[in-house]
C-alpha cells in the first residue's frame, strides 16, 4: 500500500515537473516572440521621444531656427505622438512667418494653416474647428497681400469658418475683421442690409456673452465692496488674463459700432423696420433686435418703436420690454408709472450681469434727467450685481463734480465735493484696471479744482472731516499736510 502510493506519487511529480519545463518554454518562446515583434516599436518611441525632446528645448530656448528640422522630422514620421509637436510648432511657424519674406514666407504661412488641419485630425477633442477655423482665416487675412486674397476669398472663409462653429468662434479680432468684411460685402451690394443688421446684431451678441462670461470670472476675484481679495500667483495671472480679454473685448465692440456707423441710423432703420414688421411681428428675436438697435441708435420717438416694444410686450414680456415701456412713459410725464416699470425690469431679470446692465441704464437715464439722488441709488444697486462695474463709479464721481457749487457752505466746502469726486474715481480704477487711464485723467481735473495745500494750511482744516450736505450726504476728509 505505502509502496503504491510512493510510486503514485513520483509519477505526480514527474507529470509536474514536465509540465512546468512546457510552461517555461512557451513563455520563453512568447518573450522572444514579444521582443521580436516589438523591439522596433520601442526603439522608435525612443527615436521619437528623443527627438520630442530635442525640439522642446530649443523652442524654450526661442532657438527656433535649430528646432525646425528636428520638430519636422518628427511631425512627418509620428504626428500623433504628442500634441507637443502642434503647440510648439505654431510657435516655430510663427518665427518663421514673422522672419522671412517672398515666397518663403508664403510657404509658411500655408504650412500654419496645414498645421492647424493636421492638430484637427490627430486631436479634435482639444481642437475647437471654430477656434482654429477663425486663426486660419485671421493669417490669410493679414497675409492678404502676400497670399493674392481678395476680399470676396476672405470673407467666403470668415463665413464658412464662423457658420461650421460660431460658438468657439470668440476671437476678439477675427470677430471685428469678420464683421468688417460683412460690411465691406454689403457696401459692395453682394448682401442686403438685413442681413448685415443680423451679423451686427449676432457678432454683438457674441461680444456681449464674452464680456459676461470674463466679467462673471473677474468678479471672483473681488469682495462685495469691489476690493480684490488675497491672490495666489496663478490666481492674480488669471485675473490679468480676464482683464486682457474684457479690454480686448470692449474695443472690439466700439470698433463694430464705429464700422457700421451712419448704415444703421434712424433714416435707415425705421424704413427697413417698418418694412419687416408684418412679416416678423410674431418673431420674438426680431423684435427683441428690432426694439434694441433702435433705442441704441436714438430712434425710440419714432412711432414704430412703440409698436415694436408694445408687440413684444404682448408676445413675450420681459426685463427689456419693461424698461422701454419704462422709457415711454417717462417720456409721456408718467414718472411713477416708469418708476414701477423700471423696477419691474430689474425684477424680470434673473441673470446678474443682465439685472446690472438694466440698473446701470435705468441709473444713467436718471442720471441724464438731473436726478442724481435716485440715478446714485441704481448705480450703487448695479455694482452690488457687478462690483467690477468701474463706470457706475466714474459716474457717481462725474454727478458729485457736477454738483459742487450747490453742495457747501462756502467756497472751502464746496470745492471739497471734489476730493470727494476724485475718490469715487479711483474707485473705478481699482475695480477695473482697463479704466486707470479714464479714472487717472478725472483724478487729475477733480484734484486741481479742490483746494490746494495754501488753502487747506490757511484754513487750518487739515485732517478734518467735512459733511458734504445736499442729495450727496456724505463725509470727506481734508487731506493732512
Amino acid at each position: 500500500m505505502t509502496d503504491g502510493l510512493k510510486k503514485e506519487n513520483l509519477i505526480k511529480n514527474i507529470i509536474t515537473y514536465i509540465t512546468n519545463l512546457k510552461m517555461k518554454f512557451k513563455l520563453t518562446l512568447f518573450l522572444a516572440f514579444l521582443n521580436l515583434a516589438f523591439s522596433p516599436v520601442l526603439a522608435q518611441n525612443e527615436q521619437d521621444l528623443q527627438s520630442l525632446s530635442i525640439f522642446s528645448e530649443y523652442v524654450k530656448a526661442k532657438n527656433y531656427d535649430s528646432a525646425y528640422v528636428p520638430w519636422m522630422e518628427l511631425r512627418q514620421r509620428n504626428p500623433r505622438f504628442n500634441k507637443a509637436i502642434f503647440v510648439y510648432g505654431e510657435r516655430i511657424l510663427k518665427y518663421k512667418i514673422k522672419n522671412t519674406t517672398a515666397a518663403e514666407k508664403t510657404a509658411f504661412i500655408n504650412d500654419m494653416i496645414k498645421l492647424w488641419e493636421e492638430r484637427a485630425t490627430f486631436f479634435p477633442s482639444v481642437t475647437p474647428k471654430g477656434t482654429y477655423m477663425a486663426k486660419a482665416c485671421q493669417l490669410q487675412y493679414d497675409n492678404r497681400k502676400e497670399l493674392g486674397l481678395t476680399k470676396d476669398e476672405l470673407f467666403a472663409s470668415f463665413n464658412q469658418a464662423y457658420k461650421a462653429d460660431a460658438k468657439t468662434f470668440t476671437n476678439p479680432k477675427s470677430l471685428y475683421t469678420y464683421f468688417s468684411l460683412v460690411v465691406d460685402m454689403y457696401d459692395a451690394k453682394n448682401i442686403p442690409a438685413q442681413e448685415l443688421f443680423n451679423m451686427y446684431d449676432e457678432i454683438s451678441e457674441k461680444v456681449e456673452n464674452e464680456v459676461k462670461n470674463y466679467t462673471n470670472k473677474r468678479n471672483a476675484f473681488l469682495d462685495e465692496d469691489g476690493e480684490s481679495k488675497d491672490l495666489s500667483r496663478s490666481e492674480a495671472s488669471k485675473l490679468k488674463s480676464y482683464n486682457s480679454y474684457l479690454k480686448a473685448y470692449n474695443q472690439i465692440s466700439s470698433s463694430i459700432d464705429t464700422k457700421l456707423g451712419t448704415r444703421a441710423n434712424c433714416e435707415n432703420l425705421i424704413p427697413l423696420y417698418t418694412r419687416d414688421f408684418e412679416i416678423f411681428k410674431n418673431d420674438g428675436l426680431w423684435l427683441q433686435r428690432a426694439m434694441n438697435r433702435m433705442y441704441a441708435k436714438g430712434c425710440n420717438d419714432d412711432p414704430l418703436f412703440v409698436r415694436i416694444v408694445e408687440q413684444k410686450n404682448a408676445l413675450e414680456p420681459n426685463a427689456d420690454t419693461a424698461f422701454y415701456l419704462g422709457i415711454l412713459k417717462e417720456k409721456a410725464g408718467q414718472s411713477a408709472e416708469a418708476l414701477n416699470y423700471y423696477n419691474q425690469a430689474v425684477t424680470l431679470e434673473t441673470d446678474e450681469f443682465a439685472k446690472s446692465k438694466i440698473l446701470f441704464k435705468i441709473a444713467t437715464n436718471f442720471k441724464k434727467k438731473g436726478q442724481y439722488s435716485q440715478a446714485r441709488s441704481y448705480y450703487m444697486k448695479s455694482l452690488k450685481f457687478n462690483p467690477s462695474l468701474g463706470k457706475a463709479y466714474l459716474a457717481i464721481s462725474s454727478m458729485y463734480a457736477k454738483s459742487a457749487n450747490n453742495c457747501g457752505t462756502d467756497n472751502f466746502s464746496k470745492r471739497a465735493v471734489y476730493w470727494l469726486a476724485a475718490n469715487e474715481a479711483a474707485k473705478a480704477a481699482r475695480v477695473d484696471p482697463n479704466m486707470k487711464k479714464n479714472a487717472a485723467k478725472s483724478i487729475a481735473n477733480y484734484k486741481a479744482k479742490a483746494p490746494q495745500k495754501s488753502e487747506i494750511f490757511s484754513s487750518g482744516r487739515a485732517g478734518q472731516v467735512i459733511n458734504i450736505g445736499c442729495w450727496i450726504q456724505r463725509n470727506v476728509t481734508v487731506p493732512s499736510l
